[in-house]
């Protein structure tokens, strides 16, 4: 994917999640572990002829390398769909500096362990590094319960999105994509699910806060319901971030086969059963399915 276009438009992410809101479809960001995450993602877009996003967590800056960060952005970019690779919760900010100093195409800047103040000053100084490189920016504004795989739990008080202040943080930071918090929480929901818990018209209320050239990202899709999904793509949500719903069948068959089959049968029907996961989203619940 190549452009003539001035940063941000030129950014690989910002083209996958605007053309997304432009023709009414949402884009996966798929949070992966390893090679066969990778591969599973890539497989399953050139099969739908759908954008993807590639997500990892710090812990594979740190466990596998920036070396790991290059194979996953050169495979990706080398498919013949759209594919961006995407770095999710960067809550420290050394981990921030060693993030833009590898193959990201983008980079989800998390400051909610901070105060607001401090949010905005952490925020805006990735935002400022990283335009002269051509990455382009998420954040979350406000904070969210649990946690997942490659994402600590931190016991903090859920801090809900303020609509009045969603406009002025995306002025005062830059950033590119908005992750706010409504209800949504990071791993099992609460009893009532997100059906209870969401808090439709304050995203409504920050939708139309920050307009849409600030597309919105939802994060907390664990389990979440395919009409829960669409009911948040129909309130503004552009990228949607999964994690273990898509691995399910994955680990399932890991689990029963490790011992039964070869390493490279394992790891060969494992990325088909993974890419499954990806194309049953794809398809049924993003609509982006034949969109690239």
């Amino acid at each position: 994917m190549s452009s003539s276009a001035e940063y941000p438009a030129s950014n690989r992410t910002w083209q996958i999640i605007h053309n997304a809101r432009k023709g009414g479809y949402a884009v996966g960001g798929f949070c992966v572990y390893n090679t066969e995450g990778v591969l599973a993602v890539i497989k399953a877009a050139e099969r739908c002829r759908s954008p993807a996003m590639i997500q990892f967590f710090p812990w594979t800056m740190h466990f596998q390398g920036p070396e790991f960060i290059r194979y996953a952005a050169d495979v990706a970019h080398k498919a013949s769909v759209p594919i961006s690779v995407h770095l999710d919760h960067c809550l420290k900010p050394e981990d921030a500096d060693q993030a833009l100093e590898c193959a990201f195409d983008s980079i989800m800047v998390d400051g909610s362990l901070f105060d607001e103040a401090e949010s905005i000053a952490y925020v805006k100084s990735v935002v400022d590094r990283a335009k002269a490189k051509g990455i382009t920016i998420e954040a979350e504004l406000g904070r969210m319960e649990g946690g997942e795989d490659g994402l600590p739990t931190i016991d903090l008080e859920t801090v809900w999105t303020d609509p009045e202040k969603a406009a002025q943080f995306v002025k005062e930071t830059g950033v590119h994509f908005l992750a706010p918090s409504f209800g949504n929480v990071h791993g099992p929901y609460p009893p009532g699910g997100a059906e209870k818990h969401w808090q439709l018209d304050r995203l409504e209320k920050i939708h139309k806060a920050v307009g849409d050239e600030t597309p919105l990202v939802l994060h907390g899709t664990h389990p979440l319901s395919d009409k829960m999904v669409q009911v948040a793509m129909d309130h503004g949500m552009v990228k949607v971030n999964q994690n273990r719903n898509v691995r399910n069948g994955y680990h399932q068959y890991v689990e029963e086969n490790a011992a039964k089959v070869e390493l490279t049968t394992l790891q060969t029907q494992g990325v088909e059963i993974y890419s499954q996961g990806v194309e049953r989203l794809m398809v049924e619940v993003f609509k982006s399915a034949g969109k690239a």
